[in-house]
């Protein structure tokens, strides 16, 4: 069962790799390769049944004709294509076997407990966002001024975060680095914030400003409905969570507006989530 995962993690990697020409008409792509292969292992691991395998196989034909199809067919396929995406997230399509990784978890004496989940359907549904519908780095150059943007944004971004979750009591103060923080944050990049990124940036606030161009401040508007909307999919965790959630959205879709590149969000949510991990009350005050 964990080569089906790691293969999963290695092939969402594998999108920025530069895709290999065989032949002058069959070019390679490795990503899609190593998916392969995460479906192929989670078939054998009963992670997957081939039910599932056939919803991806669909999701991911849909990802590709949302940017490649005729202009007037592709707002019909982005809009199923985000359906799908968010029906893989939220778990709501059969054929998917999650194991559980980390059950009822207590890393402080005043912490509530947590579960963690290693979520196929989800980490699978941000490949195929990624590879398809989000503006990546494409040079070394493109890198290099994404990490000057971003890293600012990243650090007020955890100031501000964690900072306001301390003074309203929600976290505390907690430096820990347990036998499970590299299991734990992996699994949390991977599986939840590529695939949370690429559907609210990647995704809607990248279609959302196209929509809006035409307006003065339509850009803008796109970051705040981003955030909100961000926020608002944490309502499962009561008002403070979704308050926090939203306040660490806008930071995220505004790295994605600053520099229009799917990894400037990525880092920004990712710094967030190992600085909460590992420096203050996980997930929270009980």
């Amino acid at each position: 069962m964990l080569i089906t995962f790691v293969l999963l993690a290695v092939a969402i990697a594998a999108v920025w790799l530069k895709p290999l020409r065989l032949t002058d008409r069959i070019i390679l792509l490795p990503w899609m390769v190593i998916a392969a292969g995460a479906l192929l292992s989670g078939l054998a691991s009963a992670v997957l049944s081939p039910m599932a395998v056939l919803e991806l196989a669909l999701f991911c034909l849909l990802a590709y004709l949302a940017t490649t199809a005729r202009r007037n067919l592709r707002l019909l396929f982005g809009v199923v294509a985000a359906i799908l995406a968010l029906a893989l997230a939220l778990h709501k399509l059969p054929g998917f076997n999650n194991p559980i990784l980390l059950f009822q978890l207590r890393l402080s004496a005043d912490s509530a407990p947590f579960t963690q989940y290693a979520n196929f359907d989800k980490g699978a549904a941000g490949l195929v966002l990624l590879a398809f519908m989000c503006t990546r780095a494409s040079s070394a150059a493109d890198w290099r001024k994404l990490l000057r943007q971003t890293g600012p944004i990243a650090l007020s971004a955890v100031i501000a975060v964690l900072g306001l979750a301390t003074a309203i009591g929600y976290v505390k103060p907690d430096f820990k680095i347990s036998q499970v923080s590299a299991l734990f944050l992996s699994t949390n990049l991977f599986f939840t914030v590529v695939a949370e990124e690429a559907f609210f940036r990647g995704l809607l606030q990248d279609r959302l400003a196209l929509s809006l161009a035409r307006f003065r401040y339509g850009p803008l508007l796109a970051v705040a409905c981003s955030a909100l909307l961000f926020g608002a999919a944490h309502i499962a965790g009561g008002g403070t969570y979704v308050l926090l959630a939203t306040v660490a959205g806008l930071a995220y879709a505004y790295a994605y507006y600053v520099t229009q590149r799917i990894e400037a969000a990525i880092i920004v949510h990712f710094a967030v989530n190992a600085v909460h991990f590992i420096g203050f009350t996980y997930p929270h005050l009980n």
